[in-house]
């Protein structure tokens, strides 16, 4: 355990499909791959229980399928079956590295990864193992941030981590914006008034209904995800109104 006390004891981690590619154009580049099973057994062994929805664009997309002519539901299943594959890999990394991990899908492939079943999951996340969502959320029409909302909502985690390529939500493209700013935090409400991108419409409804906060992250940065989970400042954080003056802005 460490000296550090982390402020979330049950988190949902979101990980884009393109987080796993390093600097190739497509696939799972090894290194980067244990970069990451690395930042996250560093807050396992914090005794944070962390489940983990993964996406599956750096095989395939399924908007990018439609996109092409080929029927989205069709594409959708296709991407899922793709965050399965990349749910496996990243087990099995975790495996290599001594963290205990299981993969849980929303398809059923019961020859290759267990059924979602929410009272196992939680019971996996009881006994210290990672858990890794796999299948969105088994349907097709939506996108993984939906299926990271639906999940952290189940399994009661504390927040909703969004690991991103940027650092935070900023006011304007920091990429094109010189003037961009990043929130360091901000309420649901006043994200929507200044129309800010921080997940999916249906995601961040979700999260809003449930008082599940979400923190926007870059997945990039080392150490990152250790310091959103002790509570620093890094990234993006967005909270309930009400929430303010209840521990989430302490």
């Amino acid at each position: 355990m460490s000296e550090l006390a982390p402020r979330y004891r049950r988190i949902l981690l979101k990980l884009s499909g393109e987080a796993l590619m390093g600097a190739q154009n497509y696939g799972i580049e090894r290194e980067t791959l244990t970069r990451i099973v690395g930042e996250i057994k560093a807050i396992v062994e914090m005794g944070v229980e962390v489940g983990i929805v993964i996406g599956g664009g750096n095989i395939f997309r399924g908007v990018s399928g439609a996109a092409f002519g080929m029927d989205r539901a069709t594409a959708d299943y296709m991407g899922m079956l793709a965050t399965v594959m990349n749910a496996m890999a990243l087990a099995d990394a975790m495996r290599q590295m001594g963290v205990n991990a299981r993969v849980q899908s929303a398809l059923t492939i019961e020859q290759v990864v267990e059924p979602y079943i929410r009272g196992k999951a939680i019971r996996y996340l009881e006994e210290g193992k990672v858990v890794i969502f796999a299948g969105g959320t088994g349907n097709p029409f939506f996108t993984t941030d939906t299926a990271a909302a639906l999940r952290g909502s189940e399994i009661g985690a504390e927040i909703v981590l969004k690991a991103t390529k940027v650092d935070g939500v900023y006011s304007a493209d920091p990429k094109k914006d010189a003037n961009a700013v990043r929130y360091a935090r901000i309420s649901f409400d006043e994200a929507i008034q200044r129309n800010l991108a921080v997940m999916d419409a249906t995601a961040f409804a979700l999260c809003r209904d449930q008082r599940l906060p979400i923190n926007v992250f870059s997945i990039f940065k080392p150490e990152a995800l250790k310091r959103v989970v002790l509570g620093e400042d890094e990234g993006t954080l967005v909270y309930c109104s009400s929430d303010a003056h209840a521990g989430v802005m302490s």
